[in-house]
């Protein structure tokens, strides 16, 4: 199944974000705006129903990670966070940090439960499940 903004009209990257979570959003916008990955785009996969579903029923399930779109190829969780730190020339000091953490495929592995934890609990303070497709009060 092709997905729906795969490819963009560019063949720019899109990182597919849980909008709900400050931590993902703060991450997503900084990449968007000060990564140097030249046309990245983000979308917030909270807030669009369609790609999130689209994305789930590929095995891609916004619940356990972003996702990362580039040309015909999803990469999910900890390998769609390396793929954007290794090829990061950040201007944003938290960037910066994280990238030399991220850029590696064994940091990324080792690292993103950590932002896995991270976002469980931003989306707990604001009430809001893991899984936007599950039961409203499920906060796994």
């Amino acid at each position: 199944m092709q997905c729906a903004v795969m490819p963009t009209a560019d063949g720019a990257p899109v990182l597919v974000f849980d909008g709900g979570c400050a931590f993902c959003r703060h991450f997503a916008e900084l990449s968007e705006l000060r990564s140097g990955i030249a046309g990245l785009q983000i979308r917030d996969g909270r807030a669009d129903h369609a790609l999130r579903q689209e994305l789930s029923q590929r095995g891609y399930p916004l619940r356990d990670g972003a996702a990362l779109l580039v040309g015909d190829q999803v990469l999910h969780g900890a390998d769609a966070i390396q793929w954007l730190c290794e090829r990061m020339t950040p201007s944003d000091a938290l960037l910066q940090l994280l990238r030399p953490l991220l850029a590696t495929p064994e940091g990324a592995r080792g690292f993103y439960p950590v932002l896995l934890l991270a976002r469980r609990m931003a989306l707990a303070v604001r009430g809001l499940p893991v899984d936007p497709d599950g039961p409203a009060a499920a906060i796994r």
